[in-house]
C-alpha cells in the first residue's frame, strides 16, 4: 500500500535506538523527511546518516531543546506534518517505593515533554492540512504492569490529554492518537530478560514472541497517512494480544 507520506515531514523523538529508531526507519522508507531527535550523539549521527535524516541532538525534558528541534526542522524542510512523541521509560519501581521526586521526574519526562512539543508544533500541523500527532505510550495504559508504578501512573495521563486534544483540534483536520506497545525487542526489554525471554515468558503473549520496533513503526506510518484520517482519539495496542482488556 502506498501510504502517501512521500515528502511529508516528521519529527521523531527518542529516535537513535529502539522503538523510536524503528519508527524513523519506517517513515524514511515511505519517503518522509525525518528529523530524528535524541540525546546520544554517536548513535544519532550514525543512524541519521544511514537513513538520510536530519539529526537534532537534545533532551525532551529541556524546553529550549524542544524549541530548537522545531526551529531546525522548519529551517530544513519548511513545515511539520507529523509529530511522534516518544521517549525512554522511567525507572522501574513499586508504588510503595516511588517518592515524590521520582513521580515529578516521570511527569516531566512522559507528560510535560509531550505537552510542550505538541504545543510548539500545532500551528505548523494545522497549516499542513495533514497534521498528525502520535504518542508512543505503553501497554501499561491499558493494564498496569508490576514494578512499573511510574509508567502506570503517568502514561494514562498522556492518553487523557491526547483524547481531549483530539476533540479540540479535529475541526482543523489534525488527528491525535496513541500507540500502546507491549513487549518489544529493545534494550529496555533486555534489562527485564538479560538471558532472553523464556518459553513461560512468551506464553503470556498469544503470538508467542516479542514484537519488533519496525512493527511499531509500520503502525505509526498508517496512523500518519491519509488512509487513517478518520482515526483520532484512539489508543492502538501493538502487543501481540498481551493485554486482556476489551478496549
Amino acid at each position: 500500500m502506498n501510504l502517501g507520506l512521500n515528502g511529508r515531514t516528521a519529527i521523531v523523538c527518542g529516535a537513535s535506538s529502539g522503538i523510536g529508531l524503528g519508527i524513523a526507519e519506517s517513515l524514511a522508507d515511505e519517503g518522509a523527511n525525518v528529523t530524528m531527535f535524541a540525546r546520544r550523539r554517536d548513535a544519532l549521527e550514525r543512524e541519521t546518516e544511514r537513513l538520510g535524516a536530519l539529526a537534532v541532538r537534545g533532551d525532551v525534558t529541556s524546553p529550549r531543546d524542544l524549541e530548537q528541534l522545531v526551529e531546525r526542522t522548519l529551517a530544513a524542510f519548511g513545515g511539520i506534518d507529523i509529530l511522534v512523541n516518544n521517549s525512554g521509560g522511567p525507572p522501574r519501581t513499586t508504588a510503595r517505593d516511588a517518592d515524590a521526586e521520582a513521580v515529578e521526574a516521570a511527569v516531566e519526562l512522559l507528560l510535560l515533554s509531550v505537552v510542550r512539543l505538541t504545543r510548539l508544533c500545532l500551528p505548523h500541523l494545522e497549516r499542513s492540512g495533514h497534521g498528525r500527532v502520535i504518542n508512543i505510550t505503553s501497554s501499561s495504559v491499558r493494564e498496569p504492569i508490576d514494578n512499573l508504578a511510574l509508567s502506570n501512573t503517568v502514561r494514562p495521563g498522556v492518553v487523557g490529554w491526547a483524547k481531549t486534544l483530539a476533540r479540540e483540534v479535529g475541526p482543523q483536520g489534525i488527528t491525535v492518537n496513541s500507540v500502546a506497545p507491549g513487549r518489544i525487542d529493545t534494550e529496555r526489554i533486555r534489562e527485564v530478560y538479560p538471558d532472553g525471554p523464556s518459553e513461560a515468558d512468551l506464553a503470556t503473549i498469544p503470538l508467542r514472541r516479542l514484537g519488533s520496533p519496525r512493527e511499531i513503526g509500520d503502525v505509526v506510518c498508517f496512523l500518519a497517512s491519509d488512509q487513517a484520517k478518520y482515526v483520532t482519539g484512539a489508543v492502538v495496542p501493538v502487543d501481540g494480544g498481551l493485554t486482556r482488556c476489551l478496549l
